[in-house]
């Protein structure tokens, strides 16, 4: 599979932004998928995770609450729906993809990610 994310920019702190990733291939509904970033000189975290069907989302601390994780699989489309921003949240968020339903917070998971899109939270 392969993966575009994109909806990142500039917001202000408090702000919202939805991102997007548009997958390829007609077996979407199959991968578990997952976001994560990468913040200036730190390793990349993960953010949010969602399984083949939807149903099952998971977040880390620092986001829930804020974030919403979701997929289209009729569309092949990730989302990530990002609420209440703040600095700290600035970051190259990536999205990615691996074939197990479970699990889904180790970067070592995935197989499949996409380039990055830059988010910028000014304070």
């Amino acid at each position: 599979v392969q993966l575009q994310a994109s909806g990142g920019g500039l917001v202000q702190a408090g702000g919202s932004l939805r991102l997007s990733c548009a997958a390829s291939g007609r077996t979407f509904g199959r991968y578990f998928m997952g976001w994560f970033r990468q913040g200036p000189g730190k390793e990349r975290e993960f953010v949010a995770a969602v399984g083949w069907s939807g149903g099952r989302t998971d977040y880390a601390d620092s986001v829930k609450g804020r974030f919403i994780i979701s997929r289209d699989n009729a569309k092949n489309t990730l989302y990530l729906q990002m609420s209440t921003l703040e600095p700290e949240d600035t970051a190259v968020y990536y999205c990615a993809a691996k074939r197990d339903n479970y699990g889904g917070r180790s970067v070592n998971e995935y197989a499949y990610w996409g380039q990055g899109t830059q988010v910028t939270v000014s304070s």
